[in-house]
């Protein structure tokens, strides 16, 4: 199928690794200019270099998110460099474990910032350029934000506003012909993930009960798999589907567990 995306202007948050990465190799393939942002700059290089030695075009743009500022500095790059954008994924989060009995509210405040305050600031910095294409937003978020998870107050708290701000968007942006998606990935096996179950006093054991708990073929989802979906999400393909939150999850997040 073609997705109809060669030459579009494509802006992915923390596109170095994991889901943004897989994101960005896909964005390529399809003959999209994706443009990702990340912190970790070797990563951002090593995989912008393999990128254009395999005859892709792609930029990488090294920054910390956390800062509007550099998220309006990445727009303007963007518009420099290539003088339209036609999508934004944003895509940077990770599960900080700001609880609610051993956190405080300096680290809630903090979480939200590293999980939720840049998804607002990318969009708000990206509107004037996407009303003229007419292009569309996709927001990361996590079936935590719908199930909980116990002991990450902050992370939650930002991807459950994050499936609110996809549905408040999609419906202040209609005017502009504006799609707005939320991708919800449960298990993905990520190095962020990888150092989440690390973690636990016997990570192998602990991996192969959450994989066990898996509907659809007993297995992490893929991250390619997320990428397929953003990758439609933003063409034209799905040009009438705007304020869905979509389960790339493998039935992880609403199948019956007695299923497993």
């Amino acid at each position: 199928m073609d997705l109809e995306l060669k030459s579009k202007v494509v802006l992915v948050t923390g596109g170095a690794k994991g889901i943004g990465a897989a994101i960005v190799r896909a964005s390529a393939a399809e003959g999209a200019i994706p443009v990702f942002l990340d912190h970790d700059a070797e990563a951002g290089k090593q995989l912008h270099s393999a990128l254009e030695s395999a005859g892709f075009q792609s930029e990488f743009i090294s920054g910390e998110i956390t800062a509007p500022e550099t998220c309006r500095k990445t727009v303007d790059h963007v518009l420099e460099r290539f003088s339209r954008l036609d999508a934004l994924v944003n895509n940077v989060g990770a599960n900080d474990n700001v609880s609610l009995e051993h956190g405080t509210p300096e680290k809630f405040v903090a979480s939200l910032e590293l999980n939720l305050i840049h998804y607002y600031a990318m969009a708000h910095y990206a509107l004037p350029a996407l009303k003229k294409t007419r292009g569309s937003i996709v927001n990361i978020s996590s079936k935590t934000a719908v199930t909980g998870q116990g002991g990450t107050s902050g992370y939650v708290a930002a991807k459950a506003a994050i499936l609110g701000l996809t549905r408040e968007w999609a419906a202040e942006l209609l005017p502009a012909g504006i799609r707005v998606n939320a991708v919800v990935p449960a298990e993905v096996m990520t190095p962020l993930y990888r150092q989440w179950v690390s973690g636990f006093p016997n990570p192998e054991e602990k991996l192969a009960r959450i994989i066990s708990k898996i509907p659809l073929g007993k297995r992490m989802t893929k991250p390619e798999e997320i990428a397929d979906m953003v990758l439609f999400l933003i063409s034209e393909r799905a040009s009438h589907i705007t304020g869905q939150h979509v389960y790339v999850d493998a039935g992880y997040t609403h199948l019956d567990r007695a299923l497993t």
